[in-house]
This record gives structure tokens, C-alpha cells and sequence, in this order.
């Protein structure tokens, strides 16, 4: 069937493709000594790995159908660990949809509304095919961690979560037929980025739109303060030579209002980085995003902010605050991802 818009509600087609029970690699951890998988000592050997003391191959799998315990959490589907360099790493292989239950979870909170769960859902799922079909030779399609999703494996599920995988199911984001790079954070400060702004590379479907709401959200509002001398340790690490930093401005910003260049003055110079270099060289759980004003108050540094995250995509809190309002999660997805397309992927 083809797909079709109407009255900005994106439908849902038939797209021919992989089965959605197609499996994905994810990549749970990378260990340099010693690890626990399904109650076995597993460790690096020579060119091989040890398994409770045997020597085993460059891989090894556990045995049995699962659940298996992966270092500190528990996972469904297969887990192997493989030798990799001086270490090790350990793949979870999992059905797209148990992999879907298994990051929502932890990526949004259960008791959200309905339609906010159905939209991350399939976000969720449209993210990680859009990975896997672009995750070339390295072993793996994503990493368990904020890289890519959060997956929080059988503790992450729930009857809510459950429910709006299950409601969803199959249903993927597309644009020109392949699933999209479905970009989420966890609010925008009002106003989401594009593409463009934030990684360099337009994608017409992850443009700037508003935002409305997101008051709720713990990061509607943030504020650091730190002395001049812990920015100066901060900032080490850019190799600037600007000695003492006496002042620090926003001195151009990106068309949602984000921070794209700071001016940095000190006692021996001056430079410029971006607003994300800013951002990383401080710390990206201080600095939550890059919607930020610098101040100077009582000779400290203040820096005032809005929202987490790189601001791409949908917001989450902004996504919750819709669904509350009794927006149906299709109209979420596409506010947010304008010109997309939810289709179902079928066998």
C-alpha cells in the first residue's frame, strides 16, 4: 500500500522489509579484565578468552535460552562475549521488539501517558534499524548506553511498556522508504535544533520547530555557578593559551537560539570554541545543553540554561505535554519529524 498524509496525522502503511522480529546486535559493554556473564567467569586469554577457567575460542556464547545476567543487568535473547583487542566485549542479540521493550523504559518514565510511550516506542525502533542499517563491520548495530539508546534489558520492562510497544508494533519512520535517523532528547527549552545547526548535515526531516510546555521538565530551567579558576581547569584540556580567563560570552548563536560560538578572554589571550566544545570541555551532565546565557556574578562564572541535550528531534517532556493534552502519538511524531512517514514493516 502506499503511504499518504492527512490532515497532518502521518498514516500507517505496509513497507516491505525485514521481518519486524528481525534481530539486533547490541553492544552491552567492553570489559579489560574478568567479567560475569550468566554466572560465568569469563576473562581475556592470550589471543582467546577463558571461560571458568577454560580455554575457549576468540567467542563464546551462554549457554541456555535466557534471560542471562550481563554484568549488572539481566537481558533476554542470546549474549556472547567476544575478544576484542586487549579486552573483551559482550553483544546482546535480541528481537527488535523485546529490544524496544527493553529501552523504553529506561529512556522515558512508565507511567507517562499513553501516546507519549507509543511515539517513543516507535522512535525508539526507527532509531536503531536506521543504526543497524548503517553500522558497517564493527560487530555490533548500537551500544546499550547514551551513545545511542539507553537499554535497560528485563528491568526496564513493564505492563505500560508492554502495552505501547505492543500497540505499535512493526510501526517505523520513514523517509523515501528507509527508516530515519529519529534523533530524540529530553527537552528543548522551546524550541527544538536542526540537524543542520547542531551536526552540520541538513536532513529535511529534523528541522527547528516549537516547542510548548515542557514546564514540568527538571531542566526547564538550570544554572551553574563556578570560579574562574575551576573554568580555567576546565578548559585546560582544549589547549588554549589564554591564561587566567577574565571573561566569557555567547558571541553568536544558532538560529533556535543555541550558543554556536563563545569568546573566551584572558590574562595572556583570547579564543573562540563552540558552544558544544564549551559544553563537553565543563561536562555534559553540568552543562545539559547549549541554550545557555554566561554571566558574571560576584566575579564567578554563572551559566544560565534551558533544556537537555543536543536539542535534535523529538523532546521528550515536549512529547509528554501533548500527549497529556490528548494529542494522539501519530500527530506527536509528526510534529516533530515533519514530512516522515509511519509505516508498518512487514515479512
Amino acid at each position: 500500500m502506499r503511504a499518504f498524509r492527512l490532515l497532518g496525522v502521518v498514516a500507517v502503511v505496509a513497507l516491505a522489509g525485514a521481518a519486524s522480529g528481525d534481530d539486533l546486535r547490541v553492544l552491552l559493554f567492553e570489559a579489560r579484565g574478568e567479567t560475569r556473564i550468566a554466572g560465568a567467569r569469563v576473562a581475556p586469554d592470550g589471543s582467546g578468552l577463558r571461560v571458568d577457567g577454560r580455554r575457549v575460542g576468540r567467542r563464546w556464547v551462554a549457554p541456555g535460552p535466557g534471560p542471562h545476567r550481563a554484568g549488572d543487568q539481566w537481558v533476554r535473547g542470546s549474549v556472547a562475549v567476544e575478544r576484542q583487542g586487549s579486552g573483551l566485549r559482550v553483544i546482546n542479540r535480541v528481537p527488535l521488539e523485546t529490544y524496544v521493550a527493553g529501552t523504553l523504559g529506561a529512556e522515558v518514565y512508565s507511567r507517562w501517558d499513553a501516546n507519549a510511550l507509543r511515539a517513543q516506542a516507535v522512535v525508539t525502533r526507527t532509531y536503531a534499524l536506521y543504526q543497524r542499517a548503517h553500522s558497517g563491520a564493527q560487530g555490533y548495530d548500537v551500544e546499550a548506553g547514551t551513545s545511542d539508546q539507553v537499554y535497560g534489558g528485563v528491568a526496564s520492562e513493564s505492563e505500560s511498556i508492554a502495552r505501547a510497544v505492543a500497540d505499535t508494533r512493526s510501526e517505523v519512520l520513514t523517509w523515501n522508504g528507509d527508516p530515519i535517523l529519529a534523533a530524540f532528547h529530553s527537552a528543548a527549552g522551546g524550541r527544538t535544533a536542526s540537524a543542520e545547526e547542531v551536526w552540520g548535515e541538513p536532513l529535511a526531516y529534523l528541522r527547528s520547530v516549537d516547542v510548548d510546555g515542557e514546564d514540568e521538565s527538571p531542566d526547564t530551567y538550570w544554572r551553574v555557578r563556578m570560579s574562574r579558576s575551576q573554568l580555567d581547569g576546565a578548559l585546560a584540556p582544549l589547549g588554549l593559551r589564554l591564561g587566567a580567563v577574565r571573561e566569557a560570552r555567547v558571541a553568536e548563536r544558532t538560529a533556535s537560539g543555541r550558543a554556536a560560538r563563545v569568546e573566551l578572554f584572558g590574562s595572556d589571550g583570547s579564543a573562540s570554541v563552540t558552544g558544544r566544545q564549551l559544553r563537553s570541555a565543563l561536562g555534559d551532565s553540568l552543562i545539559r545543553s547549549t541554550l545557555f546565557e554566561i554571566r558574571d556574578i560576584g566575579g564567578d562564572v554563572v551559566i544560565v540554561g534551558s533544556g537537555h541535550g543536543h536539542g535534535v528531534g523529538m523532546s521528550q517532556w515536549g512529547a509528554q505535554v501533548m500527549a497529556e493534552r490528548g494529542v494522539d502519538y501519530r500527530e506527536i511524531l509528526a510534529a516533530f519529524y515533519p514530512g516522515t512517514r509511519l509505516e508498518r514493516r512487514t515479512p
